[in-house]
């Protein structure tokens, strides 16, 4: 089976002084995590689409999909964890729990904060997913890279060239993720940054999809201009 995996677990500060997290946030007289959804939900090969987030907006969460998405056991809404990579390893705990784990089991994690993903971006991440186990969705970097050890002095300028941004989504074959998950020490699980990292921490490959550079991720508040922008370019989508 093929699940869409939709992180909404983040509160926004970096937004400013917003009264709900950015995922809940509208444009254009629509929320967020429905523009989102509505591009997971109208894909055929994703069987079953999963939305975690605070437990405080579950109920919130599931009277927008009734709202915009009608009834629909599609999609479920469940509570996240802690951290990002705690947040996946609960939805995989819900699909042992409902359906099994087995080798062909894949999960396309994304931001719900990420409206504007393409069906080809998702469906690249599943079949690469099925083919090389892992892959992660970037785009190259067009601005040098400056790495600075002590946040004050330039330590390195790596080659821009074999430097890419990341994006979402980032796909796995779910039981290789959580076994590999859990091979983890505690100092290794405490430098993640996202789930692909995970496979890195352990040698294990991660291949590329080509991401979009509209492909963005609304975090400040001049990505919610960028949004209305694209929006009414793309016949508010």
């Amino acid at each position: 089976m093929v699940f869409g995996v939709i992180l909404a677990g983040g509160i926004g500060s970096r937004m400013g002084n917003v009264e709900k997290p950015k995922q809940y946030l509208t444009i254009h007289n629509k929320p967020i995590i429905i523009y989102t959804l509505e591009k997971f939900f109208t894909n055929a090969q994703l069987e079953k689409i999963i939305v975690l987030c605070p437990n405080a907006w579950i109920a919130h969460t599931k009277n927008l999909v009734r709202r915009y998405l009608g009834e629909t056991d599609r999609i479920v809404v469940i509570e996240g964890g802690a951290t990002r990579n705690e947040t996946i390893m609960n939805s995989i705990s819900y699909i042992e729990e409902h359906y099994g784990l087995d080798d062909d089991t894949i999960i396309v994690t994304h931001d719900s904060v990420r409206p504007f993903v393409t069906h080809r971006i998702i469906d690249e991440n599943i079949r690469f997913a099925q083919e090389y186990d892992a892959c992660d969705t970037v785009i190259s970097a067009t601005d040098t890279i400056v790495e600075s050890v002590d946040g004050k002095i330039i330590s390195d300028i790596p080659d821009r060239r074999k430097m890419y941004q990341g994006q979402t989504p980032q796909s796995f074959k779910a039981l290789k993720l959580k076994e590999i998950y859990q091979a983890l020490t505690n100092e290794e699980k405490e430098i993640l940054t996202d789930a692909a990292k995970i496979f890195v921490l352990k040698g294990q490959k991660v291949h590329l999809v080509e991401g979009e550079t509209f492909n963005i991720k609304i975090t400040y508040p001049y990505d919610l201009q960028v949004a209305h922008s694209l929006l009414e370019v793309n016949g508010k989508c």
